[in-house]
């Protein structure tokens, strides 16, 4: 064994504290990874493995219309001279570049296997060949003409670009998803055409805000369509504020399959959702038995999306089935927003929607100015060499004898023509066989060409007004180009309301929708016979009771049962005992106390309102929407006095109300008159001096009255001849006319 190595001394060495050192090393990852890899540029809404792979892609003069490339050529360049992290990395993101269902407007075009909404990954990028889009050579416009700071690159051989000049607004239209440390970001993407129209309005009004904007960006736009179900106060306060979420649906349709059957097939996926993972994912969950109103799920998609899901039954409601499919599984989704961003290259900060397009349009102004000073500053060159050429054009034979004869003929040009320095090389450098074309009339029209172009771009420089108008003019143009009448312009995601937000009830979801006839005896026992049977003679009743109300409707449905102590009770017509027997009595159903008795009972229909009245004559008008009862002890609609019963109600319907009492006086008032509440005593319908209410029915005045004696007989009084009872609630009324029947019911 070798001798051991002794420590070194304490020469040289320094104590560090562990602490500091810790902070100052994680403090320089923090801000290496929040400044250069995970949050976008709001200026140009790239990160900067993005902007390099643009920037490389330009180099190699990869434009729209040139011949594709292989990637692993790109991203050995881009690897080489600008991002020396992986190679995979740099891969990676540039087939997120080009993957339009990742991009709403991808950068790259790509050719090959570039990955699918399946979530299959790309071909190795040795097989795949990539081009920039049109959009991604509107973000590099201009950037040769010093329209953006350029810094060096990691090893200082190369420069790069800091930002890109987008002419495009593309932080929102193309969104962001980013990690950093202690931060992150995400941004959907959003339409352009609705971006440049919201930019549009923000140079006329600099002031405006968030929620005025909301008229031009309703909302994201991502490239998998879909439908936001988000409440338009939530959104708007997402936009405000720089954060919230959106609630993102698949978007289905009901596709008939012939004899009473049907599929749901769903055509477009929330943002961000695998589709292979999400099929997966319904197949567990109907193996599980979790999803008992869906039978089957296939995926029959080919270049577009079709998920086809059959329902366990043709009864079910279809959208009661994809609710539990909304509810369990990707098809709903929340797509976050957080315009966490770098202001000015340097600060991430939380942008609001209009702070975020104000960004994106003084980085425009920027760029123009700079723009218009490179180009101003190539005006300048070229004129003071236009004004040498005018110069030395009245005498070109002296010139030539000068460059002929002189050892030094610059200087000697210089002194003889009193040119600058420029103008004489200028003049040395060129051609003989440009001398022909040296005609003056060429040059004085290309200098007052250009000096037009100065004064022009003088103009501009000084006037910021000039400047806006300028921005707006191209801003007009991307719109035009990306307008909602084009093919990639035009919206994909759709806006609509989410459905009420109530807990599924699966029991009731796997009823079978099925006609029945509800039968009600009057000594209150119900029963349900199958179908709807208009012949009820032959049905045997207990001892000597008889019909009391009759009535079609359907398993899904719910009845409705009134009670004379002012109460309303709810029954589910599928839990009602079988037609086969008696029935049962409706008290087995519901807590109703001893003293107290059913009048009424109907099939509750949504948007149907019903006349409440007592026995002394009082009503009211509900909606059967507010009067369900939830549970065994029903609802209190009707609040009574003592010694009072409710004793009637009965669906209303036309614009007239005909009230008679006991005392055989009948009057009719418009329907108008009597308020509709969803619970209380009522107001006077008809004043009486002793007995109560006997009936009330609703017409249509344009009709007339009818009724139904105690013979079978129809009765109609005509509007012309009603004219004697037509009178205002409250009132006494008149005797009814002849013909009425003796018990002073409408229905004798």
């Amino acid at each position: 064994m070798g001798k051991p190595v002794d420590p070194p001394g304490p020469e040289g060495v320094e104590s560090v504290d562990l602490k500091s050192a810790l902070e100052e090393r994680y403090l320089a990852y923090a801000l290496s990874t929040i400044m250069h890899r995970a949050l976008p540029d709001a200026r140009d809404g790239l990160k900067p493995v993005h902007r390099r792979i643009l920037y490389g892609m330009r180099l190699l003069r990869l434009d729209p219309t040139a011949t594709f490339k292989k990637c692993a050529k790109i991203v050995g360049d881009v690897m080489g001279s600008f991002h020396p992290h992986g190679d995979q990395a740099i891969y990676d993101a540039l087939v997120r570049l080009a993957q339009d269902f990742a991009q709403r407007y991808p950068l790259v075009d790509g050719q090959g296997n570039f990955g699918n909404i399946d979530g299959d990954n790309a071909a190795a990028y040795r097989y795949t060949e990539a081009r920039m889009t049109s959009v991604a050579q509107l973000l590099l416009d201009g950037i040769d003409e010093d329209a953006v700071d350029f810094r060096p690159n990691y090893d200082g051989n190369d420069s790069e670009p800091s930002v890109l000049p987008a002419a495009f607004p593309n932080l929102l239209a193309n969104g962001s998803q980013g990690i950093a440390v202690g931060m992150a970001t995400s941004i959907p993407p959003h339409n352009a055409a609705e971006l440049c129209d919201a930019a549009l309005y923000l140079i006329q009004n600099p002031q405006a805000t968030p929620d005025q904007l909301l008229t031009f960006v309703p909302g994201p736009d991502f490239p998998t369509g879909g439908v936001i179900v988000e409440p338009r106060a939530s959104i708007a306060e997402a936009y405000r504020t720089g954060r919230g979420s959106f609630r993102t649906r698949a978007k289905w349709e009901k596709e008939d399959t012939g004899r009473g059957t049907w599929v749901v097939v769903v055509t477009e996926i929330p943002y961000l959702v695998t589709k292979g993972a999400l099929i997966e994912k319904i197949a567990e969950l109907l193996q599980d038995k979790k999803l008992p109103l869906v039978a089957d799920v296939r995926d029959e998609s080919a270049e577009d999306i079709r998920i086809v899901f059959e329902p366990r039954n043709r009864s079910i409601d279809p959208g009661l089935m994809m609710e539990t499919l909304f509810k369990l599984t990707a098809l709903e989704s929340r797509i976050s927003l957080n315009l966490n961003v770098l202001t000015g290259g340097i600060a991430p900060r939380v942008l609001n929607l209009a702070e975020a397009l104000r960004e994106w349009l003084h980085h425009r102004r920027d760029v123009l100015l700079r723009r218009s000073r490179f180009r101003l500053a190539q005006i300048e060159k070229r004129l003071e060499i236009l004004r040498g050429l005018l110069i030395v054009y009245l005498d070109l034979d002296r010139v030539i004898k000068i460059i002929r004869e002189e050892d030094e003929p610059k200087a000697e040009l210089m002194r003889v023509f009193e040119l600058t320095e420029v103008q004489a090389n200028a003049i040395l450098d060129t051609r003989l066989r440009s001398l022909r074309k040296l005609e003056e009339m060429e040059l004085k029209r290309e200098l007052d060409s250009l000096t037009a172009e100065k004064d022009q771009i003088e103009g501009l420089l000084g006037s910021e007004d000039k400047q806006w108008k300028t921005v707006a003019w191209d801003i007009r143009q991307v719109r035009k180009t990306f307008g909602p009448e084009t093919a990639i312009g035009k919206r994909r995601t759709q806006f609509a309301d989410a459905p009420e937000t109530t807990e599924l009830d699966m029991n009731e979801a796997m009823i079978e929708r099925e006609p029945v006839t509800v039968v009600v005896s009057k000594k209150g026992w119900i029963r349900a016979l199958k179908g709807h049977v208009q012949d009820l003679g032959s049905l045997a009743w207990k001892g000597d009771d008889s019909l009391k109300v009759s009535f079609f409707t359907e398993t899904t449905a719910k009845v409705l049962v009134i009670c004379d102590n002012g109460k309303v009770f709810t029954l589910d017509a599928s839990k009602l005992p079988g037609g086969r027997g008696f029935g049962d009595p409706i008290r087995l159903s519901i807590d109703l106390e001893e003293s107290a008795d059913f009048i009424a009972a109907f099939p509750y229909k949504a948007g149907v309102s019903l006349l409440f009245a007592s026995s002394d004559g009082r009503g009211f008008i509900a909606p059967a929407d507010d009067i369900i009862a939830n549970t065994r002890k029903g609802k209190q609609v009707m609040n009574l006095d003592d010694g009072l019963k409710c004793v009637f109600a009965l669906p209303v319907s036309g614009d007239h109300l005909a009230v008679i009492g006991e005392n055989r006086k009948l009057i009719c008032f418009p329907l108008s008159e009597v308020p509709e509440m969803g619970r209380g005593k009522g107001v006077r319908l008809q004043k009486y001096k002793d007995g109560g209410i006997a009936d009330a029915k609703s017409f249509t005045l344009a009709e007339g009255l009818t009724w139904l004696s105690s013979d079978g007989r129809t009765y109609t009084v005509a509007k012309p001849e009603l004219d004697e009872w037509l009178g205002s609630r409250a009132e006494a009324g008149r005797l009814p006319p002849k013909g009425f029947p003796k018990n002073n019911r409408f229905v004798g």
